[in-house]
């Protein structure tokens, strides 16, 4: 690599790791909002047993987990390409 070729996966690992980051909270956020809703109905079995499981609530942060895990691999390629390379 050129010398300033290991900049390019370093930049995109640290837009992923932000990204992550980000649909993680926001993933938090969306989560606690749907199951506080659960909390004020009369019947609350659902927020209290977590049953039927709902993919869709927790897809933010599975998505920001994903993305962070992959930032973290592309910067940690980059910064090896940079000492080593």
């Amino acid at each position: 690599m050129t010398s300033g070729e290991y900049f390019i996966p370093i930049g995109i690992g640290g837009f992923f790791a932000i990204v992550g980051i980000i649909l993680i909270f926001l993933g938090r956020g969306e989560e606690r909002s749907y199951y506080d809703s659960l909390a004020s109905r009369p019947d609350a079995r659902e927020f209290l047993e977590r049953w039927p499981e709902r993919p869709r609530v927790g897809t933010l942060k599975i998505g920001g987990w994903i993305a962070l895990i992959v930032g973290v691999l592309l910067m940690a390629m980059g910064g090896a390409f940079w000492l080593w390379g």
